[in-house]
């Protein structure tokens, strides 16, 4: 007998793939049952900016043809994934959540997305994020604000704010996110699940509408380890079409997932650790740290010295590609351009100026500047030195540990408004995750307790560029050690 769908929707990604596979639930059911939860949900929570109904049951029933046929099916066949929505899905509204791109249907699929129909999925609606995927809230949305399913009165965190709450809130299985300085590793830990940065080049973004290009990286949320590895396996490879895409062979990251590190060191570095950081958070990561301790795991006292300045040079890298990246959308060739007659220059400026909201208008300003004459070797050359030195730290201490841990954001989920008017104090949110960008590494946040007043806190792990398996193993020693990635928020019951 199939579960009802309120059970079935709150049930962990590998869970379901089982359940498709041994013909227990239809594809065309589960399709309906997370609809059902978006029919219930999704007025609360507003984790998607598109939802093709129609669309999604068709893909399900074809899915369930294929299975009924005997075809071969793909590791995700028949299970709906989410996709944030500045990823290209051919012919679907792909707006980045900004006015500018109001409208806009892409003639080509991203790598992911095709990758995700190769191996089956039903793509599962766009997700709302902080407009061009720059924010930590997903405040920054020109259409709305997601809420966090744990509390509706706080935000999900950002950028990819609604592909994770989307997950949370069991209106999805699985989601995938875009991370250029934490946007699925701080979400992932504001709304109690996991979500995996992968190591730069690892995963093509070949249609993923760039933010800043030498940190933009695509990735997994899931309700646990098993599902985030799954996912990754789908859509990791090399791609032609993205030029730092590397070539190299795929593991396979369920192989030996179970199987504990024996002898794993788990290096803590003590900058995690000072001002700003939540008493909260500090007692639920160091509990993690003893879960290791207790399964053998040597923890390794490390250093990371130029950490301090990292959301400096992330802000002087992250704006100045930005403000590149961003001069396409100048209202000529596609989205908005403005009603208001004029010359060309006229033109540009409306267009600009009425589709990019406040948040996007600061980083291309700031980006501007760091790149003019004057200022250029003042600020942005000498963020890439300082950016150096940030990967050098990373590489000692990897060759004193396995893997990093420590708290993933110095706080949990705060309220919706609380920071919007204090962009300093926002990018803080960050200064956890941001070097793992600036240096290419990989990094995963994992669900390891709650605050007082029930809400999540995540545990960072990082590790070296390429060591997703080691990274997933090591998170899923812990995962199983606890319960934290089982539950559920009250809001889906």
């Amino acid at each position: 007998m199939s579960l009802d769908h309120a059970a079935l929707v709150r049930l962990s990604a590998s869970d379901l793939v089982g359940k498709l596979q041994r013909g227990e639930v239809k594809s065309a059911e589960l399709a309906q049952a997370f609809l059902a939860a978006c029919d219930r949900h999704e007025p609360t929570i507003k984790a998607f900016l598109h939802l093709d109904r129609q669309a999604i049951l068709d893909a399900a029933e074809r899915s369930d043809a294929r299975r009924k046929a005997g075809e071969k099916l793909g590791i995700l066949a028949g299970l709906p994934i989410a996709i944030k929505d500045n990823l290209c899905q051919k012919g679907v509204p792909t707006t980045c959540a900004s006015k500018i791109l109001q409208g806009f249907k892409p003639p080509y699929s991203a790598t992911v997305v095709e990758r995700l129909d190769g191996a089956g999925a039903v793509c599962f609606g766009k997700t709302n994020l902080d407009e061009f995927a720059m924010g930590s809230s997903t405040e920054n949305s020109a259409y709305q604000t997601t809420r966090n399913p744990w509390d509706p009165a706080r935000i999900p965190g950002g950028s990819s704010g609604g592909s994770a709450a989307a997950v949370a809130g069991c209106l999805a299985p699985l989601s995938l996110g875009s991370d250029t300085g934490g946007s699925i590793r701080q979400p992932a830990s504001l709304c109690g699940i996991v979500g995996l940065k992968p190591t730069y080049g690892l995963v093509s973004r070949y249609g993923l509408v760039a933010f800043a290009s030498s940190l933009d990286q695509i990735g997994p949320f899931s309700h646990d380890v098993t599902g985030c590895a799954l996912l990754l396996q789908a859509i990791v490879g090399h791609d032609g079409r993205d030029s730092i895409s590397v070539n190299q062979p795929v593991p396979d990251y369920l192989a030996d997932l179970d199987k504990p590190l024996a002898g794993l060191r788990v290096g803590v570095a003590r900058e995690f650790f000072g001002e700003g950081l939540d008493p909260q958070v500090e007692k639920a990561v160091r509990a993690a740290l003893d879960v290791y301790k207790s399964q053998g795991a040597t923890i390794v006292d490390v250093s990371l010295p130029t950490s301090p300045h990292a959301v400096a040079t992330y802000y002087l890298v992250a704006t100045a590609e930005a403000s590149s990246n961003l001069a396409r959308f100048d209202g000529v060739r596609y989205g908005h351009r403005t009603a208001r007659k004029g010359n060309l220059i006229e033109q540009y400026c409306r267009s600009r100026g009425e589709g990019f909201g406040a948040e996007v208008k600061r980083r291309i300003m700031l980006g501007t500047y760091a790149l003019s004459s004057g200022y250029i070797d003042a600020y942005y050359l000498q963020s890439l030195k300082v950016r150096r030195l940030i990967l050098e730290d990373f590489q000692k201490v990897f060759s004193q540990c396995d893997v990093l841990a420590g708290p993933t954001a110095p706080t949990a989920a705060f309220k919706v408004g609380e920071k919007s008017s204090d962009p300093l104090a926002m990018y803080l949110s960050d200064i956890y995750t941001i070097s793992c960008n600036l240096a290419g590494i990989s990094g995963i946040s994992i669900p390891c307790g709650f605050t007082d007043n029930g809400l999540p806190i995540g545990l960072q792990m990082q590790g070296p560029q390429f060591a997703e398996s080691t990274l997933l193993r090591a998170a899923r020693m812990h995962e199983k050690a606890t319960d934290w990635h089982t539950r559920r928020p009250a809001l889906v019951g």
